[in-house]
């Protein structure tokens, strides 16, 4: 069994007694100062694992707000199941990391189909479902169904790095274990959930990143780093993972109906299933170039879909004394960053007037009034392309 294993492996050096004063300080301190939070108000399985999911990568009171509409949407897990992907991203819009929210419906099948409908009951059986890791296992197994397993999460980790002064990079997998030893030894059996949480709120609140409170921590008696003031070093961590940059062009074409052209990015591309102006991924140095340079990518792009335009059909969309000026074509060009993960993005807003409409698009182009767009799922991204671009649009 994997729990033994590991806890032969790496034995705490603490004494039985030790850990019970430990369990006691931690969940006293809990009952008084846990957060109140919408998911703690409930048992039910399929809720604990929505915010679990939503918590990933995003601040807790940002989640709030999604976390809420989602469940009276999505009630339960055949109603996941069954969702149309546009409403299960117009759900998500905002939050990102897109492909959590397709796991968790792909997920939610394999419930209705292998589980009765139910979610199943221990981490290890968790774990077998699309976009279940040990944490989320660990989280739903403890809090909803009160198996003693550990969430070990980046809160836990940074807390018992720095409770036993471990300086193995916990990027390693023997730090992990280790780190996972030591929590299987110190959860409370009685109230599971509970301990997670403690020490998901601990992290959050007091035994932070920065630790700019130290003396209000009730683990102090069993911190050594706080003893030896050494807390700054904990966790080690190896040095992160480059950024790397990207520029592109987003077309915003519009014809003389006043709508405006969006594309849906297809399987495969990043941003899947949301809808967006034309992107095209460019190499332009941008205060060299001219108009015609500006235009070109996007008569490239045209030529492989369902819209002939030849180049004669489209300009850019701006006074002409700027179009021939290049200082103040590129100050009516408005550049929005973004950051995806470890790829940081520059988009470059080009506004494009089009002679003619074309009725006949393949599911991927759509024509679109402001108004219409608001109903189609979009990133973060494409929401802040609109609002440089429209402030007032109110997207």
């Amino acid at each position: 069994m994997k729990r033994v294993k590991i806890i032969e492996e790496f034995p705490i050096p603490w004494s039985e007694a030790t850990i019970q004063a430990f369990r006691e300080t931690l969940l006293a301190w809990y009952d008084q100062e846990k957060r109140d939070l919408p998911w703690r108000q409930t048992k039910d399985p399929y809720k604990i694992w929505v915010s679990e999911i939503m918590l990933q990568q995003t601040q807790v009171n940002t989640v709030i707000p999604y976390y809420e509409r989602f469940i009276e949407a999505l009630p339960n897990i055949q109603a996941l199941a069954e969702a149309e992907e546009e409403t299960l991203l117009n759900l998500w819009q905002g939050l990102g990391y897109y492909s959590r929210v397709r796991n968790m419906q792909t997920a939610a099948q394999q419930v209705m189909g292998e589980y009765g409908g139910q979610l199943p009951k221990t981490a290890e059986a968790l774990r077998t479902l699309k976009g279940i890791g040990p944490y989320t296992a660990g989280a739903i197994a403890s809090i909803a169904f009160g198996e003693p397993e550990p969430a070990v999460d980046g809160n836990l980790m940074r807390i018992v790095t720095r409770l036993f002064e471990i300086g193995e990079d916990i990027g390693k997998a023997s730090t992990k274990r280790q780190i996972t030893a030591y929590l299987y030894q110190m959860i409370d059996p009685k109230r599971p959930g509970d301990f997670n949480q403690a020490l998901m709120d601990l992290g959050a609140t007091i035994m932070t990143p920065a630790n700019l409170t130290p003396e209000l921590s009730p683990l102090k008696a069993f911190d050594q780093s706080y003893q030896h003031g050494t807390a700054e070093l904990y966790p080690v961590k190896k040095s992160k993972v480059t950024v790397t940059e990207h520029s592109f062009l987003a077309y915003i074409l519009m014809n003389p109906n006043g709508e405006v052209l969006f594309r849906k990015h297809g399987e495969g591309e990043l941003l899947t299933g949301l809808w967006h102006f034309p992107l095209i991924e460019q190499t332009l140095v941008m205060d060299e170039a001219t108009e015609q340079e500006m235009l070109e990518p996007l008569t490239d792009w045209l030529t492989g879909t369902d819209l002939a335009f030849s180049k004669e059909q489209f300009h850019l969309s701006l006074p002409q004394a700027y179009r021939y000026d290049r200082e103040q074509l590129l100050r009516h060009l408005p550049l929005v960053k973004h950051q995806f993960s470890h790829r940081l993005w520059y988009v470059q807003l080009v506004p494009v007037q089009v002679n003619q409409s074309s009725n006949s698009l393949s599911g991927q182009l759509e024509w679109l009034t402001l108004e219409e767009l608001k109903t189609y799922p979009m990133s973060t991204l494409q929401t802040k392309l609109l609002q440089r671009w429209l402030p007032d649009l109110g997207v």
